[in-house]
């Protein structure tokens, strides 16, 4: 009996690493270069770099699934790191401003990353009709265990539930097959129309049935404090140049101010202003390198009415002034500063 039972084991892990490889092969052909690339099903990207990261890339990661197929990434929030591979998915289960690098990547096996980003109404209508997430106390059998090739570290977080608005947790079969199927509707446009949306559901589903999927059937939830959390995050995106009052952004989210600052920031591990003022410094970036606005118009842009504190708190976050980083990162191949 033991002998059977180890047998199907291996042969579960084997699938899954036939699986993998199978994905890592589909995405490697839909970004045939480095770079983020949008695929012609909406919401689906696949992306790639061909060696790992210098220094680390900061951004405001949408709510989304992140499997890889090749490679590994390190994400940091705050001051706590995030390790996933091909062992291990990534979810954001909000907006959220990280900063994070490629650690694991050669041009002969490059890393590879599909990302679904979500539908909160989506999500929503699942965690509504398959009821409360099930997810197993461990990972199932031939979900895949390989220990990232980064060193551990005593702040790198795992599968443990920290509350934060940013998991990872072990891939499955039932994930790595649904991830399967929708990327290989890439190359069937005839069937997008009636499987896609079929497909992306079913790997929703696969995430609210993993072991920390209730973290984000909490989003969906109408008047969870996790919920009112995440519409505070939307105005604070869609008004981040304007000045920011707690008292008016928590009357915002129907809490308290003293409830939104605690629930802010188990969820982010920032405050709402340190929030904003993330938000603020990542598009005057975006502004200075893509757009080529002189370093005063783009703090302005942004909110800042002091030039030397707008100078005084990029330097702060990405470790050299605004003029002088600008010059640096126009050296970047724009797909690597977009991946």
């Amino acid at each position: 009996m033991d002998t059977t039972l180890t047998h199907t084991d291996t042969d579960a892990a084997m699938a899954a690493t036939d699986a993998i490889a199978e994905l890592g092969a589909m995405l490697r052909r839909h970004a045939p270069r480095e770079g983020l690339w949008p695929t012609v099903l909406p919401r689906v990207w696949a992306i790639r770099l061909d060696a790992p990261g210098g220094e680390m890339a900061h951004a405001v990661q949408p709510a989304s699934l992140c499997v890889i197929a090749q490679g590994a990434k390190e994400v940091h929030l705050g001051d706590e790191r995030y390790v996933y591979d091909a062992a291990r998915f990534m979810v954001f289960t909000t907006d959220l401003p990280v900063s994070g690098r490629v650690i694991d990547a050669t041009p002969e096996r490059p890393y590879l990353c599909l990302r679904l980003d979500f539908d909160p109404e989506e999500v929503a209508e699942l965690v509504a009709r398959s009821g409360p997430p099930r997810g197993p106390a461990s990972p199932p059998p031939g979900a895949l265990s390989r220990p990232s090739p980064a060193p551990a570290a005593a702040t790198a977080r795992g599968a443990e539930d920290t509350g934060r608005g940013l998991f990872v947790s072990a891939v499955t079969p039932d994930m790595l097959d649904a991830a399967g199927r929708l990327v290989r509707l890439l190359d069937h446009p005839e069937d997008h129309a009636a499987l896609a949306p079929m497909a992306m559901r079913e790997l929703v589903y696969r995430v609210l049935r993993s072991e920390q999927g209730e973290r984000l059937a909490q989003v969906a939830r109408a008047d969870s404090q996790t919920q009112r959390v995440h519409r505070a995050i939307r105005w604070l995106k869609a008004n981040y140049a304007q000045p920011l009052r707690i008292e008016a952004l928590a009357r915002e989210a129907h809490m308290s101010a003293s409830s939104l600052h605690h629930h802010f920031r188990a969820l982010t591990s920032m405050s709402p202003l340190q929030y904003q003022k993330q938000l603020r410094l990542q598009e005057a970036r975006r502004l200075l390198i893509a757009e080529g606005l002189e370093v005063a118009r783009a703090g302005h842009a942004v909110g800042y009415e002091s030039p030397s504190q707008f100078s005084r708190e990029y330097s702060r976050l990405y470790g050299s002034p605004p003029s002088r980083d600008a010059a640096k990162r126009r050296d970047t191949p724009p797909a690597r500063a977009l991946a």
